[in-house]
């Protein structure tokens, strides 16, 4: 496809004569590129869940440091990604970023087929499964670029939504695809299952043999396809506050290539500094709070070292840091899908850990490793959250382009706050019973409440950031806000697995009840004040 070097979607006449189909053409091969995005970046939850029934040699913590390892990489790799569009062009930018997903892919499936296979190996697979979560910033800044601001709504909410279907996609295909050997020879051999499994069908019992390779396999049915999808069927838009000045795609490759590598090695970096010696960290136990601030730090500070005019360009675009509206809406984007990305994240593995053992005590100790042959299926169970989350988003922008997207966000808000507070309350009791199951209903609802609320908020913040930043700025605002908010798939898992491990999984909850209720006050300061800056409504 040729580059645009005009591009005026406000021009009604332009956009109903050849701008709608370009545009809608760009998006609906950009949505199944960030599905694949979401799935491989994600895969690890499922994944662990399925080591566990397999009898992989890893304890559950170290199982959580694959989560937290890609949750980590993906959030930190958005960073750069943000501002790739204006430097490299979208086409070259979805083309590139998609097919470096299948070095994961094949590297996770011929992982998983020996147990033996050393724990630096995944984790050096989660690593590079953070491509995945890097290109949501890089797609939705490209996606706003070819749409009139009066549909960019529930154009970011479909790029968005129906991208972050990969979590729920992944969840479902996955253990569905372990069952078989569909990849003939390359499945490799089948492993026994120790403990019970599942998919959306139902248990699998002990005994039953299964090809988890197919995790990693799987998604290549999908990214090849993409890889010729990409390139000849997307755009570059060359005007002026888009990508003016980009090189021949070779020269855009390579300098994806470095941007996204400083992303890795700081990443990598403040991993380490984090994680125990016995999870080959360096037993510093540097808190993950001052991880995340040094980890986006150094990254921000090394891309604008970059030579030429590489840090030129960046030093236009880092303008946004000046602009209070962009750290407001990181937070509040934060409270949206960092809540949603980071629930989806170690929801499938929270229900196997709470659920899936009888907590009884034992010479006046409690324990919580006795399996419960009465628990639900993880695998059965938990794509159901993330699916209401994705699906009931793109219906969050459509709703914000007519009642403005504050107001949907502030009830979200109130109503993630009540959900939150009634599942710590079902998962306090749970963890205390022998019987946990009997409160696994009313837990999951809330949480299906929860992810719903996330998923309808998080529509409505893309209205918010179009209607507050100009042009030029609203891409990249984008970018960085979903860098941010991403973080959450490192934090969620990491902060719920600690109060799980000191057996207070609940605090986790109430924590984040608490956060949301600072939202709900920054929302209303900001945006639902009659007499503030952007009255939206």
């Amino acid at each position: 496809m040729s580059d645009l070097h005009k591009w005026d979607p406000e021009d009604p006449d332009f956009w109903e004569k050849e701008g709608k189909k370009i545009a809608n053409r760009n998006l609906w091969i950009s949505i199944p590129s960030l599905l694949a995005g979401f799935a491989v970046w994600l895969y690890w939850g499922i994944i662990t869940v399925q080591m566990l029934n397999l009898g992989f040699p890893f304890a559950k913590a170290e199982l959580f440091t694959l989560m937290a390892i890609a949750g980590l990489t993906g959030a930190t790799l958005r960073i750069p990604s943000s501002f790739f569009i204006r430097l490299c062009g979208g086409r070259n930018t979805i083309f590139f970023t998609t097919a470096l997903l299948m070095i994961p892919a094949v590297g996770a499936g011929f992982a998983l087929q020996n147990p033996d296979t050393p724990l630096w190996q995944f984790q050096l697979l989660a690593l590079l499964s953070g491509f995945g979560g890097g290109n949501f910033a890089s797609s939705m800044s490209n996606i706003s670029f070819f749409f009139p601001k009066k549909q960019q709504g529930l154009a970011l909410g479909m790029n968005a939504g129906l991208g972050n279907f990969g979590v729920t996609t992944m969840q479902i295909v996955v253990p569905l695809f372990m069952t078989f050997a569909a990849f003939g020879a390359f499945s490799g051999d089948p492993m026994t299952l120790i403990n019970a499994s599942g998919t959306l069908i139902g248990k699998i019992p002990a005994g039953t043999e299964s090809y988890i390779s197919n995790a990693g396999f799987v998604w290549l049915l999908l990214l090849v396809p993409l890889f010729f999808l990409s390139w000849f069927g997307m755009n570059n838009i060359r005007t002026p506050e888009v990508s003016p000045d980009i090189g021949n795609p070779l020269t855009s490759f390579a300098l994806i290539s470095v941007m996204l590598g400083i992303g890795l090695v700081v990443a990598a970096f403040g991993l380490w500094l984090m994680l125990p010696e016995a999870a080959n960290g360096s037993g510093f136990g540097v808190p993950k709070e001052v991880v995340l601030v040094l980890v986006v730090t150094a990254t921000v500070v090394i891309l604008k070292m970059l030579p030429g005019s590489i840090g030129e360009s960046l030093t236009r675009q880092y303008q946004i840091f000046n602009n209070k509206h962009t750290w407001v809406m990181s937070v509040i984007y934060t409270m949206t899908f960092g809540s949603f990305i980071g629930f989806a994240a170690s929801f499938p593995l929270a229900i196997k850990v709470i659920f899936g053992y009888s907590h009884v005590m034992v010479d006046g100790v409690m324990t919580h490793d006795t399996i419960n042959p009465n628990g639900p299926s993880a695998l059965m169970y938990a794509w159901m959250g993330p699916f209401i989350g994705a699906l009931i988003r793109p219906l969050g922008g459509w709703i914000s382009d007519k009642i403005g997207g504050a107001l949907v966000t502030q009830i979200c808000s109130i109503v993630m706050i009540g959900s939150a507070l009634g599942a710590a309350y079902f998962m306090q009791e749970a963890y205390q019973s022998a019987t946990p199951e009997e409160f696994f209903i009313p837990f999951f609802v809330l949480f299906l409440i929860l992810f719903a609320a996330t998923g309808i908020g998080n529509g409505s913040t893309f209205r918010t950031i179009a209607q507050v930043f100009p042009k030029e700025q609203a891409g990249p605002v984008l970018g960085w806000t979903s860098a941010v908010a991403a973080y959450g798939a490192f934090y969620i898992p990491k902060v719920i697995g600690e109060q799980i491990q000191a057996t207070t999984p609940e605090v986790a909850l109430i924590g984040f009840a608490v956060f949301y209720g600072v939202c709900v006050l920054i929302n209303y300061w900001f945006y639902l004040r009659k007499d503030g800056e952007f009255y939206n409504p």
